[in-house]
């Protein structure tokens, strides 16, 4: 197990803007079109980026972890996420279905393997595809683990997180009367699926500040009410996952199948700190998953721009692609 410490600015270590040379709108069936683009290197090595959330979507400050001269860089939105349409749909919008995208993906743009490139629920996404597509992965690279077991969950939704942050965990559960708060994930889905769009934007935003609020290890917890649009659309997504339990067969199947990747090389950057996805669900995939690496950032958190997780993976990039 290897240590960063990353004390600077995380734009001291990325790369300058990088253009993008294509884009596209592709169709993946179900009426589902996603927002794909490249830029970089049009010859050099593939590797697509994972977005997280589920509900997120990609921005061109991913593209800069990459070097332009060495990566081809592919970076898209998922089902109802950012440029993707239908905005917002969770209609045939599951685990399995966006693992088929990423294989629709690869085969539309003739690329025959690929790195991939996934934080927080991109993790969750790239070994779920790496699982199902172990002879198309050439190295899989994670950051913020989260597998979507039941513990990882209550550990954010039933108060664990909470015992460190409780001005912002009483906001987040007083929203909710106090004969719903058991389940906390099923009180929010009725109030986001309610139909009731002013509803729906209120409980988004509250979601959403709660989340926000612990990314950052320096964060003081005072995040900015995010819009309404993007709030409603990342929590209804979120949630829709969550309560469906990532749509995976059984609680741990990632864990329990991490067999299938054997054979892929990986390596997993986790911060130390993080309040969203603890280290130990990395630590323990590493354990279970022989060729991995695992790199824990002694002074970091959950989100990607923490300085120590950005130096981690532009070394880890820098090194895989020499």
């Amino acid at each position: 197990m290897d240590k960063v410490s990353g004390q600077n600015s995380a734009y001291s270590y990325l790369y300058p803007q990088i253009a993008v040379y294509d884009h596209r709108m592709l169709d993946v069936g179900d009426g589902h079109k996603l927002y794909v683009e490249q830029s970089g290197n049009p010859a050099g090595i593939p590797v697509v980026v994972l977005h997280g959330g589920p509900g997120g979507g990609c921005s061109p400050y991913m593209r800069r972890y990459f070097d332009p001269s060495l990566y081809r860089i592919i970076l898209f939105d998922q089902r109802g996420c950012g440029k993707s349409r239908p905005f917002a749909s969770v209609e045939a919008n599951t685990t399995w279905h966006l693992v088929a995208d990423i294989e629709r993906i690869r085969e539309a743009l003739g690329i025959e393997r690929w790195m991939v490139f996934g934080g927080s629920w991109g993790a969750t996404l790239g070994v779920a595809y790496a699982e199902t597509h172990p002879e198309r992965v050439i190295h899989l690279v994670l950051r913020g683990v989260f597998l979507a077991r039941k513990s990882e969950l209550d550990w954010f939704y039933a108060g664990g997180a909470g015992r460190f942050w409780p001005m912002h965990w009483a906001e987040f559960r007083d929203a909710i009367p106090p004969e719903e708060r058991g389940d906390l994930i099923t009180a929010y889905h009725r109030r986001l699926f309610s139909g009731d769009h002013r509803q729906e934007v209120t409980y988004g935003r509250i979601w959403s500040r709660w989340e926000n609020a612990l990314a950052s290890l320096g964060s003081d917890g005072v995040v900015g009410d995010p819009g309404p649009d993007y709030a409603r659309t990342f929590a209804r997504i979120e949630n829709h996952y969550f309560i469906n339990k990532a749509f995976l067969a059984h609680d741990g199947q990632l864990l329990r199948n991490v067999d299938r990747i054997a054979e892929v090389p990986g390596t997993i950057v986790q911060g130390r700190f993080d309040m969203i996805c603890p280290p130990e669900t990395a630590y323990e995939l590493h354990k279970a998953w022989p060729k991995s690496r695992l790199i824990m950032v002694g002074q970091a958190g959950h989100a990607l721009s923490e300085p120590g997780i950005t130096e981690a993976l532009v070394m880890t990039m820098d090194r895989l692609g020499r």
